[in-house]
């Protein structure tokens, strides 16, 4: 991470590391749940791993409104790694959540929330 919190990967190392955490998550659906936490998650199912993204959402909320900005990071990082691991579950990956961010990518947001119906 360079100076000041920013990182210094471009957008393509970004998709990539995305993309290499994905395949484990796809290689830890074999492993062995007794030394792998996300294989654990997997075999507890949906419900256990609904319940993790939940603490980890609580968690990412509690340390935005602490105001350590590397605490939100270190709770953000857990949020996203425990989301993928609910896609993974589902049969999905990082690419779809990255193909519907490019849809949306200069949409105004009212306009993408009203296509929706969501008002």
């Amino acid at each position: 991470m360079a100076e000041g919190g920013e990182s210094s990967l471009t957008g393509r190392e970004g998709s990539l590391i995305l993309e290499q955490l994905a395949e484990v998550l796809e290689q830890r659906k074999q492993a062995d749940p007794e030394v792998s936490y996300v294989a654990r998650l997997y075999r507890k199912g949906l419900d256990e791993i609904l319940k993790k993204l939940g603490e980890e959402a609580i968690e990412t909320i509690l340390a935005a409104k602490g105001g350590d900005p590397g605490k939100l990071v270190y709770e953000t990082t857990d949020l996203w790694f425990h989301s993928l691991v609910l896609l993974a579950h589902q049969g999905l990956g990082p690419e779809a959540v990255l193909a519907e961010l490019d849809r949306r990518f200069g949409l105004s947001g009212l306009t993408e929330k009203a296509s929706r119906g969501g008002g």
